[in-house]
């Protein structure tokens, strides 16, 4: 891994292929209309050839809440559907539990407790086997909780509160598909933004995400962050903070200054080895350029098609006059 400050992704696959985007959610993501986040975590895991795995273990509602998401999925054209649910670290290391990741094209945790997700899954065969079928190009997204658990930093637990203040939040280890990055969830519902200050203050080579509700953060293999779906995404960057986290005791307030904060809405895209919000022109270009070729293509199809018709009309008026003319 290199320099400890620039959050880099897992290494590329050992055939030199790319690792598999991450989506990490913020919770309370649109199930019943346009479902933006659900419909392009679909496309990205094959669309209706899709075979995801959903693992449950964060949720505290056992198989219903595997039921919800084979029947949303099943409604956005996946028809293979495999739940998984370990309760304890002997099931998420039964062999016959990781071997079910053999033939995913995609992975979705739900939320819940992500303390319970990572002290089950954390460092088994079944956390072994997401890391490795991220490394082989799968893509992996969490909801909520499951969002929180996807990066080496996890934000356990903490407090709310826009201010920053000592012991504000619990820190602990995640599954390690996004390294030197933190995330939260529920971000501007529930009034986290302190906690994730404190946190990069306290270690200010993470990179923190804020995640809003029905918005999530799309993470390609280069380490680009696309936002989607309705709220923002807010990313603290603690590269120049100044802090007295070290000296401050108790729950007292701490000082922070100097963290670069973006809030990044859809359509925005960031780099995260760069640190860097990217012009959003780039990706509407890149999409209107498509389009226009699109169009193009159909124009020079209808074209041709129009000519081929005007050809036609032009052979069958000539032949008329030729009968017409030799009676």
């Amino acid at each position: 891994m290199s320099d400890p400050s620039t959050p880099v992704r897992l290494a590329p696959t050992a055939d030199g292929g790319p690792v598999g985007p991450v989506m990490v959610i913020g919770g309370a993501e649109d199930k019943l209309g346009e479902r933006v986040i659900l419909s392009r975590f679909v496309e990205l895991a094959g669309g209706e050839q899709a075979h995801i795995a959903v693992i449950s273990t964060a949720s505290s509602l056992g198989e219903a809440a595997t039921d919800l998401y084979r029947h949303i999925f099943s409604r956005l054209g996946v028809s293979k559907v495999t739940g998984l649910r370990p309760e304890t670290r002997e099931e998420a290391n039964d062999p016959s539990t990781a071997d079910a990741l053999k033939n995913v094209t995609g992975i979705f945790m739900t939320g819940g407790n992500q303390l319970r997700l990572s002290s089950v899954i954390g460092g088994t065969k079944l956390g072994s086997a997401i890391l490795e079928a991220h490394g082989r190009g799968i893509v992996v997204a969490g909801t909520s909780a499951g969002a929180s658990a996807v990066a080496t930093h996890m934000m356990a637990f903490g407090s709310s509160g826009a201010t920053p203040k000592n012991r504000m939040a619990h820190v602990s280890v995640g599954l390690g598909l996004l390294v030197n990055v933190v995330v939260d969830q529920h971000f501007e519902q529930r009034t986290r933004l302190g906690r994730l200050l404190a946190v990069v203050a306290q270690s200010p080579s993470l990179i923190g995400l804020g995640l809003d509700e029905d918005t999530a953060a799309v993470i390609d293999a280069h380490d680009i962050l696309e936002v989607i779906g309705r709220g923002a995404v807010t990313i603290v960057d603690g590269s120049d903070v100044i802090t007295d986290a070290f000296q401050t005791s108790g729950h007292k307030p701490i000082m922070v200054s100097n963290a670069r904060l973006h809030s990044l809405p859809s359509g925005y895209q960031f780099d995260l080895r760069a640190r860097r919000v990217l012009p959003r022109d780039n990706a509407r270009n890149e999409h209107i350029a498509q389009l226009a070729q699109g169009r193009v293509a159909r124009m020079i199809r209808q074209s041709a098609a129009e000519g081929a018709n005007d050809r036609a009309l032009e052979r069958r008026r000539r032949r008329q006059e030729e009968r017409k003319a030799s009676e």
